[in-house]
């Protein structure tokens, strides 16, 4: 499939850790701490690990040159929940991190996080769940309002909810529910982006395998806040000429995008990206056989345009693996990533 020495086996692994540790949007720590400790178990010379503030991370790794330096970023935070409201049942009501349809977690199992680090279970369901009791539960429409956390624990008033230690403002993990095929399917929430996270990984390990470095300056950006809009919107050193965001692509009818190949994306609700940045990552795919789509979101946005609403002033492309049913229980395929990684390793060792 590709000349490169890229190891499917460890990618993977990395990508069903990553996918088992909750990063919903504001909570990430746990997350942002495995990928710096993978990173720097890879022990690549020259490459220098630091956590922003705003608790992104950050890899700096020196190329060859350094007069068109290059940024490389995947968002690590995923959708989830915040408790908004401790109901008088002893329930949970919730709010949205992310934009989410509400049915598409309906039955979902979840984890409260208290803020002393106790974790209780629970799922989420409509009001009155029961069809045995409410057979008008399927015209219901799907609303903050109307959704609520069961807790398992024995509780029936907001005071005995309290005194579990749960408060407003704490955090609710989605169950990822992480499969991997033995005919290379990979199922799971929050694919999007851990994939894209995954990729990077990817690309570190196969040029550490050929004793190569990046031909610039390489900063490679883990970022946190993506699903609220502003995620890539800091971090990036003023210099850089070129940075490639690394998100999903999103399937869908009249769309190109596959779970088999790369994607390419020349347009999202932020308008084009960089027509010159589009045209070498085409040409770039083209004279190494990878299969890669050209493709256009038009309900999508990633840090690539976050960075560009801050005044970012780099050339800015999009690419990533072709990801199922976004924002609901997604899959992807292992050659997906693989010419992800193709891509992205080949982009780092061209030579303007």
């Amino acid at each position: 499939m590709t000349d490169l020495p890229i190891q499917l086996d460890p990618i993977t692994d990395f990508l069903v850790d990553l996918l088992s540790i909750p990063s919903p949007t504001g909570y990430s720590i746990d997350a942002i701490n495995y990928v710096k400790r993978a990173f720097e178990a890879l022990e690549i010379p020259g490459l220098h690990l630091s956590v922003t503030p705003k608790g992104a991370l950050m890899a700096i790794w020196p190329g060859e040159k350094s007069d068109e330096s290059r940024g490389v970023t995947a968002h690590i935070d995923t959708l989830g929940l915040m408790v908004k409201e401790i109901k008088k049942t002893g329930r949970l009501r919730t709010t949205q991190l992310g934009k989410f349809m509400w049915n598409a977690i309906e039955f979902e199992g979840v984890t409260v996080q208290t803020y002393d680090n106790r974790h209780y279970r629970g799922t989420l369901l409509p009001n009155n769940p029961s069809t045995h009791v409410n057979n008008q539960l399927p015209e219901i429409k799907r609303v903050e309002e109307l959704m609520e956390v069961r807790l398992d624990a024995r509780t029936s008033s907001a005071e005995e909810t309290r005194a579990l230690g749960i408060e407003v403002g704490n955090f609710v993990f989605l169950d990822p529910r992480v499969e991997v095929t033995d005919t290379g399917f990979i199922r799971s929430r929050h694919l999007d982006n851990k994939s894209g996270v995954a990729c990077i990984f990817g690309a570190l390990l196969t040029l550490k395998t050929m004793r190569q470095k990046p031909a610039q300056d390489t900063v490679f950006l883990i970022t946190t806040y993506e699903e609220v809009g502003h995620g890539g919107a800091g971090g990036f050193p003023d210099n850089l000429a070129e940075l490639l965001t690394v998100d999903m692509a999103a399937l869908g009818e009249g769309q190109t995008s596959d779970e088999f190949s790369t994607t390419i994306c020349v347009k999202d609700s932020s308008g084009p990206y960089h027509y010159l940045m589009n045209n070498k990552l085409r040409r770039i795919a083209e004279k190494y056989h990878i299969p890669a789509k050209i493709d256009i979101y038009p309900f999508y946005g990633s840090d690539g345009s976050a960075y560009w609403r801050a005044g970012g002033q780099a050339r800015v492309g999009l690419i990533g693996p072709g990801v199922d049913a976004s924002h609901a229980y997604e899959r992807t395929h292992q050659d997906s990533l693989i010419h992800t990684i193709h891509l992205i390793v080949r982009y780092l060792l061209e030579v303007e």
